[in-house]
């Protein structure tokens, strides 16, 4: 069942909604979270994803809970595999076979 909009990346949320309301730099920010500059570029321009362990870390700078970011990275993640029409898996019937015997 495809969605009807595209989830929000949670990048997205990171850079407008923190980073540019508290006048923060992707350098300094990335700094405070100490990861790359690279890596925090990545996630803000919606080409990388939020791993658990960053969403602990944007728990700890921003105080917002980490399954937070892991939920808006769920949806997008299955947002995106949805809509590039990849996966064609065939239900299983109650009357199939066991895949494993």
């Amino acid at each position: 069942m495809k969605r009807k909009m595209k989830p929000v990346h949670p990048g997205a949320i990171l850079r407008e909604d923190f980073l540019k309301e508290m006048n923060l730099s992707v350098t300094k920010a990335a700094n405070g979270l100490e990861i790359t500059r690279k890596q925090l570029s990545k996630i803000v321009n919606e080409s990388a994803s939020i791993s658990a362990e960053m969403a602990l870390r944007l728990q700890q700078a921003f105080g917002v809970n980490a399954e937070f970011w892991l939920d808006l990275q769920k949806k997008y993640d299955i947002w995106k595999i949805e809509e590039s029409g990849h996966v064609h898996i065939k239900p299983f019937s109650k009357k199939s076979e066991p895949a494993y015997q």
